[in-house]
């Protein structure tokens, strides 16, 4: 793809992991942070390969479920286990409703903190 385009979202959520021995099966929150990369290899006749605020609007949309939210009782991490992977490849999922004929989804990156983040890409 020559064009990428990215728009980034916090949020904040607490969860624990399931089938897990550690720190983490116990209760405890997060400042999540998402990356979202949109690709393509032509721009509109306007020069964009997409327009930020379509992806930011719904991006605010499928964050703004998961905001201040014990992830575990969400759907679909109320039988999923919320990992930062599920949650990676769950947003990803929702953001294919933004795809045009120009731009597809090709990644997102969910951090837990600042230094561990996990990547869903094609």
């Amino acid at each position: 793809m020559r064009y990428k385009v990215s728009v980034t979202k916090s949020f904040a959520g607490a969860h624990f992991l399931r089938n897990y021995k550690g720190k983490c099966e116990n209760l405890h929150g997060h400042n999540w942070k998402v990356k979202v990369v949109f690709g393509g290899d032509i721009l509109q006749e306007n020069g964009m390969l997409i327009d930020f605020t379509d992806v930011k609007k719904e991006l605010e949309k499928i964050t703004s479920c998961l905001d201040h939210k014990f992830l575990n009782e969400t759907v679909p991490f109320d039988k999923l286990n919320p990992t930062a992977e599920n949650i990676a490849e769950f947003i990803f999922e929702k953001l294919k409703k933004c795809e045009t004929a120009f731009a597809k989804i090709c990644q997102t990156e969910v951090w837990e903190n600042e230094t561990s983040s996990a990547l869903f890409c094609l």
